[in-house]
């Protein structure tokens, strides 16, 4: 072979490795998008957590709350190579070139964090929840013990024709004490699988003359209405069905008279967006301890400071279930207990500090799971709270090459 032959050989070579270069770049942007999203995700996901505590040490401290989000990620992920050749040290093969190639990978993240402030920390932190979103996750299977205790700001049933309000709040203990009770029954009857969740319907008809209805009028109404003519009376028969608010109960509400629907689908009405409503009737499980009312929602805000009151001014204690109230799976103390300590706390899963002190949920011990799923909803009612974020250009993540 001439050294004419080794050369080309040789460039074809560093060519070969070139080519291999680039298909291996190819190959890395996938992978490298894919870290970095799972990265991002996870640090994300873990300062959420962590504010959520340090929001808690602050109102054990009872220093104002403060959140801030992320609007905006933007990672640029820049791809280089580089190929070349040199004669080969030793041997007859120093007469040929070696291929010689590398790259390098640089990334240049930007981050846009906005404070939840002003008008946007009044929506999400400060007005109360609404039915519709405690509904949504008591039909996911989440306890309603835990939803009520975590999320209810005060129960109220009708006592002798009045209506009386038994607040969530130890340092009140009658009150707390009946609130308490309550809540224990419903969990009891869920953990029976008898605790139905379900829309009042009814449906409601109006007779009207058909000569007080003109052409253009029966159009409009049958867009509204289901239209049935008399010819023995000339009437017109429109019918609709109404769908009420939810109903929190021991019995299908679909086995009720129309007249007991339609009743309670006014009396519903009549009461807040942030009120959620229940009946527990006698011929059903736990009707040995019929109940009705409601129970008023609160805001993110109240439920930080219940449970950073909790760790020292107003702390939970063991309340009883009524006797007239099936065995119950759990009644923890707790609605999420939560350790305060000097040093870190080990065997738990996530502790900030803050004033001098180590704050943790306590995931250790025989509660671990229902404290753990308590955090899960406080982070998922946090999650529930987001308005329009402002943004700072559009979220991508951009990988040139």
């Amino acid at each position: 072979m001439t050294r004419g032959q080794r050369l080309t050989s040789s460039t074809g070579l560093t060519l070969a490795g070139v080519f291999c270069s680039l298909a291996l770049t190819g190959c890395l942007s996938p992978i490298t998008l894919t870290r970095a999203v799972t990265s991002y995700d996870e640090a994300i996901t873990d300062a959420i957590a962590k504010q959520l505590l340090i929001n808690i040490a602050r109102a054990h401290q009872h220093q104002p709350i403060h959140f801030t989000g992320v609007s905006n990620i933007a990672a640029t992920f820049d791809f280089r190579i580089s190929a070349g050749a040199t004669p080969a040290l030793t041997g007859e093969a120093s007469r040929a070139l070696m291929p010689i190639f590398g790259g390098t990978v640089a990334e240049n993240p930007t981050i846009s964090i906005v404070p939840i402030e002003g008008e946007e920390f009044t929506k999400r932190l400060l007005t109360p929840y609404q039915e519709s979103k405690f509904l949504l996750l008591l039909r996911q299977r989440y306890d309603i013990d835990l939803l009520l205790r975590l999320m209810a700001q005060e129960l109220r049933i009708k006592e002798h024709g009045q209506e009386v309000a038994y607040r969530n709040q130890p340092a009140e203990r009658t009150e707390y004490e009946m609130f308490r009770r309550v809540v224990t029954h419903l969990s009891a009857i869920q953990d029976q699988n008898q605790l139905y969740t379900e829309p009042l319907v009814y449906n409601r008809t109006w007779t009207i003359p058909a000569n007080s209805v003109t052409a253009e009028g029966f159009q409009m109404l049958q867009k509204e209405y289901l239209v049935t003519y008399s010819q023995k009376d000339n009437t017109y028969t429109l019918r609709k069905q109404i769908l009420g608010r939810t109903l929190i109960t021991n019995y299908d509400p679909a086995t009720l008279s129309p007249d007991e629907r339609a009743r309670l689908i006014d009396e519903s009405e009549e009461g807040h967006p942030n009120d959620v409503y229940f009946d527990i009737r006698p011929g059903h499980v736990g009707g040995e301890y019929p109940l009705k009312g409601d129970f008023r929602l609160r805001s993110f805000n109240r439920m930080l400071q219940f449970l950073g009151r909790s760790l020292g001014d107003d702390p939970e204690y063991h309340v009883d279930k009524d006797p007239r109230t099936p065995m119950v799976h759990e009644n923890p103390v707790h609605t999420m207990e939560l350790m305060l300590a000097d040093h870190s706390p080990s065997g738990v899963d996530l502790s900030i500090q803050s004033h001098g002190k180590y704050y943790a949920v306590n995931t250790t011990g025989p509660l671990a799971r229902w404290n753990r799923e308590a955090f899960q909803m406080l982070y998922l009612l946090f999650q529930m709270t987001v308005t329009d974020v402002p943004r700072v250009g559009v979220p991508s993540i951009t990988i040139a090459k």
